[in-house]
């Protein structure tokens, strides 16, 4: 067995993981990567809401969010290590002889690895709301956490919309075109286009955090404000 393939996210210390990472092999790559972002976002997750505090009728949803939180970290490290061997898969396709064989193995590796960073997304999408509800209603002195897991989040949902459209696209080597891509995987194609909007989602609800929690323009207004006063002060004396 190749030394990369016993790298898990399971199994591995971090420093063993991303030694792995950091290596021209792929197996784990940028996919695994954003699982492993997943990972992170799901227990920030988590933890924001174990930190908070809410009225009776919200509760429930509080509770409810950190519970799907746990489920979904322990999902994306299954996700990450599913990405490595589906990089693993296609790796080896592109490597074969020229010839159909070679093609059908890279069509095969392409769908898989596209279906394989579809769920990943997915799972990164379903907890866009939850953090967002978190960022409003959560313990307001760990809104930086709440951001950090959006990045996490946001990396996670870039890099599966990404590998989807690349996966999508090597199909084109076996000779499809593009259009007949789309009849054949409609569903696979139309997640792109989901994601694209889960990224516009995410940035919004940053920005808006970010309005809310680092208010440079006012502090800015205000110590230039401090400043002149405690210049007229002197000047008056």
């Amino acid at each position: 067995m190749d030394a990369t393939e016993a790298i898990t996210t399971q199994s591995s210390t971090i420093e063993e993981w991303t030694q792995a990472l950091e290596e021209a092999t792929g197996s784990p790559g940028g996919g695994a990567g954003a699982g492993v972002m997943l990972g992170i976002a799901a227990s920030l997750i988590s933890m924001v809401a174990g930190y908070s505090t809410v009225d009776e009728p919200e509760l429930a949803v509080l509770g409810r969010i950190r519970s799907q939180a746990q489920a979904l970290r322990k999902t994306a490290l299954q996700l990450a290590d599913a990405d490595a061997a589906a990089s693993r898969a296609f790796g080896a396709a592109f490597r074969q002889e020229p010839g159909p064989e070679r093609d059908a193995a890279i069509a095969r590796a392409s769908v898989d690895a596209a279906k394989a960073s579809a769920v990943l997304g997915q799972h990164a999408q379903q907890a866009i709301e939850p953090l967002a509800w978190l960022a409003v209603n959560g313990n307001p002195a760990l809104i930086a956490d709440v951001v950090v897991a959006f990045g996490a989040l946001r990396a996670t949902v870039a890099g599966a919309r990404t590998n989807v459209s690349y996966d999508l696209a090597a199909l084109t080597s076996g000779g499809s075109t593009l259009d007949q891509v789309r009849e054949q995987h409609p569903v696979l194609w139309k997640t792109v286009g989901d994601f694209n909007t889960a990224l516009e989602r995410i940035d919004a609800l940053t920005s808006e955090i970010d309005r809310r929690a680092a208010p440079t323009e006012g502090v800015e207004h205000r110590a230039s404000s401090q400043v002149q006063a405690r210049v007229t002060d002197k000047t008056d004396s």
